[in-house]
């Protein structure tokens, strides 16, 4: 079992700053990323739409909680606009592997969604 919370915590720093060369280094060249709307195959196909393609890039992540498990962590929070107004909550469920992050499942809840 790998202590993923710092790695993790790390991908969201790199993403919120801009810093596409940590980001890099964060993920494993075969990372995949699987979100509601679309998945990304390769690290290189990411870090581009990250950098180029994203519509907003002036948000930052809320972690509110770390939850580790064997293969790497699972992350709840939400994704704030430049003005700190909530866009959406997400769990990512990391999966880590030889200290590199392999793989992140994003699941989605709008403000609209909410449960009461």
């Amino acid at each position: 079992m790998t202590d993923a919370e710092p790695l993790v915590r790390a991908f969201y720093t790199a993403l919120d700053e801009h810093n596409y060369d940590d980001l890099v280094s964060l993920l494993d060249p075969s990372f995949t990323h699987y979100r509601p709307d679309r998945t990304f195959d390769g690290r290189d196909a990411f870090v581009s739409f990250m950098r180029d393609g994203r519509p907003m890039t002036d948000t930052t992540h809320e972690l509110e909680r770390v939850f580790p498990h064997a293969d790497g962590a699972a992350v709840q929070g939400q994704l704030l606009d430049a003005n700190d107004e909530a866009l959406f909550r997400f769990v990512d469920v990391h999966t880590v592997s030889a200290e590199q992050i392999t793989s992140v499942r994003t699941y989605t809840q709008s403000r609209s969604d909410s449960v009461e």
